[in-house]
């Protein structure tokens, strides 16, 4: 009998995605693993227990977790969870470790070798691995959406016999993988779609997408990125200008969509109360990152606030789990593409090589420490929250601003560049 494999059913109820889907599982079973789905572990996905069963996996129950070497989930396990593992079984999720100090050594107290997912480098050989951009991906699309159904207008430019329906105008704020999705899913939709971060390189990642760019794009905005592709602080001077831009397109706007995010840390705040009271009623803003305290003013977790003057703030949770089906097939092949680097082929049994670079990276406990090290005193003394990144980083309340002191400028060129960092 081979080594096994569990995948657990999310205990969490805002958590409908799955970590196997059919294919993997034939996959895990090639690899030489026995394959255990627990009972309606994928019914929220659209994945029901025959088609598991159908590919080769045993349907079994939460305690069958207890004989598995490797444990694939969603999200971290809860103590409960963990009191069914055996120490050693790998375990791997999205772990979300950052202030979860407790439940960190909770892992580590288990004595399972737990791996996250989110810490997957950005290098060529992990593309395949990489949840942060399979997910945001999704989440980016998902937004649009989202957004297009409480705009309750058409996107696209409509010209009739009855007259003409304008195009809706959508503004993306942070164009990282999400932001870049939502731009490309925007423009198939017709909207007039326009975006600004401050790294210089999204300038023609935007334009290559059809969309407009827009920045103050002064000698120190040229200068704004390090060389590992993150932003730099911007002055005072240049943080004033590019808050007057924002903020006076951002009165203009129909649909406007937040992607800034760091794991880890805060979210930073875009849009200000004072920006959102400029929008005109019935217009709409979508924050992705509410999660983490949210880009926008008034943004709250999990809901759709209507201001006074009648905009809506939408907030979901797990943006990528209200597309469950399309992103339980991406999460599970990242899984499957990960585990099978931890595989001997020759032996067909799980040979952990703690030299590696990506187990380097993921590893977030093993032997009953923690040992990842920005997280190895996570047992001993608790984490403290950095502070928030300033909105400086991108832009700032433009409260503080003359409108009048920021030339507009908006360009574009081409041939987006693969992978932008800083943003989800």
């Amino acid at each position: 009998m081979g080594q096994t494999v569990f995948i657990s059913r999310e205990l969490d109820a805002n958590e409908p995605r799955v970590a196997a889907s059919p294919d993997t599982v034939k996959r895990l079973a090639g690899l030489g693993f026995d394959v255990i789905v627990e009972a309606g572990a994928g019914t929220r996905s659209r994945i029901p227990d025959e088609e598991f069963a159908k590919a080769g996996a045993a349907i079994g129950k939460a305690s069958n977790a207890g004989k598995a070497d490797v444990v694939l989930k969603v999200r971290r396990p809860t103590d409960a969870e963990l009191k069914n593992y055996k120490a050693g079984a790998a375990v791997i999720a999205i772990m979300d470790p950052y202030g979860n100090d407790a439940e960190v050594a909770a892992l580590a107290k288990a004595g399972v070798t737990a791996f996250s997912m989110e810490f997957m480098p950005r290098i060529t050989r992990a593309q395949s691995m990489d949840v942060l951009s399979s997910q945001a991906n999704l989440a980016g699309y998902q937004a649009v959406i989202d957004g297009a159904a409480e705009y309750d207008r058409a996107l696209p430019m409509m010209m009739t016999a009855a007259g003409t329906v304008p195009a809706a105008k959508v503004f993306i704020m942070g164009v990282g993988v999400a932001g870049l999705q939502a731009i490309a899913t925007a423009r198939r939709l017709g909207a007039v779609v326009t975006a600004t971060d401050v790294r210089p390189a999204a300038k023609e990642q935007v334009a290559s997408l059809g969309a407009k760019f827009l920045a103050v794009e002064d000698e120190e905005f040229k200068a704004a990125e390090t060389a590992g592709g993150y932003a730099k602080e911007m002055s005072k001077e240049y943080q004033a200008k590019q808050a007057a831009l924002t903020a006076e397109h951002i009165a203009k706007q129909d649909i406007v969509i937040t992607t800034a995010l760091i794991p880890g840390r805060p979210a930073p705040k875009l849009v200000s109360a004072a920006m959102v009271a400029s929008m005109k009623p019935g217009s709409v803003i979508v924050d992705l990152a509410v999660e983490r305290g949210g880009n926008v003013e008034g943004a709250e977790a999990g809901k759709i606030v209507t201001t006074a003057n009648n905009v809506k703030i939408v907030g979901h949770l797990n943006v990528p789990g209200r597309i469950a089906a399309s992103a339980s097939l991406l999460y599970a092949r990242n899984l499957f593409a990960f585990l099978e680097t931890l595989v001997d082929k020759t032996t067909k049994t799980l040979a952990i090589n703690r030299d590696d670079d990506l187990v380097k990276a993921t590893m977030l406990t093993d032997g009953g420490k923690v040992v990842h090290p920005a997280f190895a005193k996570a047992d001993q003394q608790p984490y403290i929250e950095p502070p928030a990144i300033p909105a400086t980083t991108m832009v700032t309340d433009a409260s503080a601003a003359p409108k009048k002191s920021a030339p507009r400028k908006t360009a574009a060129s081409k041939s987006p560049s693969p992978k932008p960092k800083g943003t989800a």
